[in-house]
């Protein structure tokens, strides 16, 4: 773990950061973290930039819960899991009856969906309309959808229904599932998934893959870490 640094003796980076951030978008612990990320965001501003690639955890997620909790109350057992642990926070909450009556089937689908809207935005084609980016934005959206309002969101209706009330053009999305290209950008994140061998939602990579945090990781250590790499002489190793 990086130690903090006297901020005062930062120095001025010609280049952000950049951080590769893995998610599932159906993980409480990511929805969880999501305020921790913002936080960064707004504190470094033009020194990092947060890239999202997704990690299949809920790929299979009613085969995987309906199993891995049968002897823990199943579904239901599940659900109040995650109502135990967002209990923990005070910065977000999640409907009574989340994972029991509806159970999405995959995540993947949700990715999919994302890494067509983020190629829209790499073209310029659309374009975010606050601090978050189109991506971000479609992230917030679905996790409401599924945490809070109770909504399938692995079924493309409801992402179409998502995509609507953000203004996102459906035709465009729809042509860069079709062609295959929203599918090659997620093949790529299941290709890094292997090669930095992540296996948790969330993990924060950076520094070329010499420096991970994974899962329930606090502000304050994402943020040494990061000043760690700010203050650091280009090409100098870290003392940590």
């Amino acid at each position: 773990m990086s130690l903090p640094l006297n901020t005062e003796n930062e120095q001025p980076v010609t280049e952000p950061i950049q951080i590769t951030y893995f998610i599932d978008i159906l993980c409480i612990w990511a929805y969880i973290a999501q305020i921790r990320i913002d936080e960064l965001k707004s504190t470094f501003k033009n020194q990092i930039v947060i890239n999202y690639h997704f990690v299949s955890v809920f790929g299979d997620a009613r085969y995987k819960l309906e199993n891995r909790w049968r002897d823990r109350g199943g579904l239901a057992g599940y659900s109040n899991h995650v109502q135990e642990v967002v209990a923990r926070f005070n910065h977000l909450s999640v409907h009574p009856e989340v994972w029991k009556n509806v159970t999405p089937h995959s995540s993947t689908s949700c990715h999919l969906f994302l890494k067509a809207i983020h190629l829209l935005e790499s073209k310029g084609l659309i374009e975010s309309k606050g601090t978050q980016s189109c991506c971000e934005t479609a992230i917030t959206a679905l996790r409401q959808a599924f945490f809070q309002d109770l909504q399938d969101i692995s079924h493309r209706k409801v992402q179409w229904s998502i995509a609507e009330a953000l203004e996102f053009p459906i035709s465009q999305i729809q042509a860069e599932i079709d062609s295959g290209a929203a599918y090659a950008e997620l093949s790529r994140d299941f290709q890094e998934v292997k090669d930095y061998n992540v296996t948790v939602s969330p993990t924060m990579i950076f520094n070329e893959g010499r420096q991970r945090l994974n899962g329930n990781v606090g502000y304050r250590v994402m943020e040494s870490n990061i000043r760690e790499l700010i203050s650091n002489v280009p090409g100098e190793a870290s003392w940590c």
